[in-house]
């Protein structure tokens, strides 16, 4: 950041406010704190049947390897909201009955998944402008050495686990570094 978006100065610091107890960039001409916070990320797990769907990238990073539809919210979404349109930019399906499924945070690049398991309402699905391809998996079918992000392969693994006894509790978890 090198002006105050509120009143246009460059005299921005590195401080911790009166008050608080982190570094915060701050603008030394009318006083604004510019709070950097994480992102937060929402996406599906859409199942049918026995079988997920996922997406095949079309943009980086990671363009080509699969994932499950997800992606940055929106101001002014809520959650459920988020994991819905990216479940439709990315795939064009129909989903419901969405159930919060995993919460994994990853502080070292100030991201958070919120995943959904979800229903597809219907085998009508197709590639949205970010993907090549859309299938679905079993999980013997999953192209686990293929998957994008580790977030992705937890969610899938804490999922077929999770169906053996038909249970499904909100997991959480933290990845520290993306192996890649």
């Amino acid at each position: 950041m090198n002006y105050c978006s509120n009143c246009g100065s460059a005299q921005l610091v590195s401080k911790a406010p009166e008050g608080d107890h982190m570094l915060r960039i701050v603008c030394e001409d009318c006083h604004t704190i510019h709070y950097q916070n994480p992102k937060i990320v929402a996406g599906c797990l859409p199942v049918w049947e026995d079988k997920v769907l996922l997406c095949k990238r079309a943009i980086q990073p990671r363009h080509g390897f699969w994932t499950l539809p997800a992606g940055f919210m929106e101001n002014n979404e809520t959650v459920e909201q988020g994991a819905t349109r990216e479940t439709w930019e990315e795939s064009e399906a129909n989903i419901e009955q969405l159930e919060l499924y995993t919460i994994i945070s990853l502080p070292h690049i100030s991201q958070v998944y919120m995943m959904f398991r979800a229903k597809l309402r219907d085998l009508t699905f197709a590639p949205g402008i970010e993907s090549l391809e859309v299938k679905l998996f079993t999980q013997d079918e999953i192209p686990w050495e293929n998957l994008a992000f580790m977030t992705i392969h937890r969610t899938l693994t804490h999922y077929f686990q999770d169906r053996v006894n038909g249970n499904f509790p909100v997991h959480l978890g933290v990845i520290n570094k993306e192996p890649i």
